[in-house]
């Protein structure tokens, strides 16, 4: 028997099929839908409507139809031209991990890799040369070769998880962002910059050219903003120049063909490790009685001051024994004149 959830459960197969799809394009499908449950059954009282605040409610509907499944109907826009975009997305558990089920673990690592890469991509361009992405399966050490990273590749860009540029470069697709945000903010908070406008992640955008600035916007959120206000930065009040082309690029505009050739970013460094293990021993040794303190790591000059110290006292040990011993102290002292 047709009923009125049919329109929701006709719109989500419509949705997984096609993954992410515009605000104008999930009317269209909506509409279908409505029209399909009618023609199935005439006298249910199911429509559709432009009008948001009814779209707002059929969204919040198929929301309450997902929430058992840690998944929601999410929309975020567009980092380029600024549409609104849709998509069925993971509230729950690793993203990444749960992208796709025909993945297998290995491409998931890799694709992970690739992720990482791009986030710590350097000038914030959040890019990757192709010649770099390839360069992961070494860092992987799996057994997938680089024509296998070929058409992994290709595949990600095939299902929108990943976009290739004319000049052969990743970046992370509208689906990606909205659907890795949490994997992304929860791993990479300090290279997950925010647009001062719509507050949501920026890749691909502009900055203010002040160094310390903290100033980034989507390109479609800096069209938007009135004239008066786009003539100094909102946050350091700076002036900015009438050519707006000349503010400092955010995305694969502010890095050169090469220049990110031959280097990888590690997640963080051997040293960078050491020294927060140094911080957390620190801040342990402050809570801890004087007494109870572990012996703590010490420097050259201190462990030269130390072995100074133990010959120090071996020496007065010895000067001990030998006012003690009168006999043993003569003997020591011809030994001693013979070997010089």
């Amino acid at each position: 028997m047709v009923a009125s959830s049919d329109v929701q459960r006709l719109f989500l197969q419509a949705v997984f099929s096609r993954g992410i799809l515009s605000y104008s394009h999930a009317l269209v499908l909506w509409k279908k839908c409505v029209d399909a449950v009618k023609a199935a059954n005439p006298v249910l009282d199911v429509r559709a409507s432009e009008r948001r605040e009814e779209w707002d409610a059929f969204v919040n509907r198929i929301n309450d139809a997902l929430n058992p499944l840690d998944l929601e109907f999410r929309h975020v826009l567009d980092e380029e031209a600024g549409k609104e975009m849709y998509a069925v997305v993971n509230t729950r558990g690793d993203e990444i991990a749960q992208m796709a089920t025909d993945y297998t673990p290995a491409e998931i690592a890799y694709f992970r890799a690739v992720v990482e890469q791009i986030m710590l991509a350097p000038n914030e361009c959040y890019s990757l040369s192709s010649l770099a992405a390839l360069r992961e399966v070494n860092a992987l050490k799996t057994n997938m070769t680089k024509s296998q990273a070929e058409s992994v590749l290709g595949s990600l860009v095939a299902r929108g998880w990943l976009l290739k540029s004319k000049r052969g470069r990743y970046s992370l697709s509208t689906r990606s962002l909205l659907e890795l945000s949490p994997y992304l903010k929860s791993n990479y908070p300090d290279e997950c910059l925010e647009c001062t406008i719509c507050m949501e992640i920026v890749t691909r955008g502009v900055a203010c050219n002040t160094p310390a600035c903290q100033t980034r916007m989507h390109q479609h959120c800096f069209r938007k903003l009135p004239a008066k206000q786009a003539r100094s930065c909102p946050t350091c009040q700076c002036d900015w120049p009438l050519d707006r082309r000349t503010l400092r690029p955010v995305g694969e505009a502010a890095i050169r063909d090469g220049q990110d050739e031959g280097r990888r970013r590690p997640r963080k460094s051997t040293a960078e490790v050491s020294d927060e293990e140094d911080e957390e021993d620190s801040r342990m040794d402050e809570h801890v009685p004087s007494q109870s303190q572990p012996r703590r790591r010490q420097t050259r000059s201190a462990v030269a001051m130390e072995v100074d110290e133990g010959e120090e006292e071996g020496q007065d040990d010895e000067e001990e024994e030998e006012f003690l011993q009168p006999s043993r102290t003569k003997s020591r002292t011809e030994s001693r004149r013979q070997r010089r």
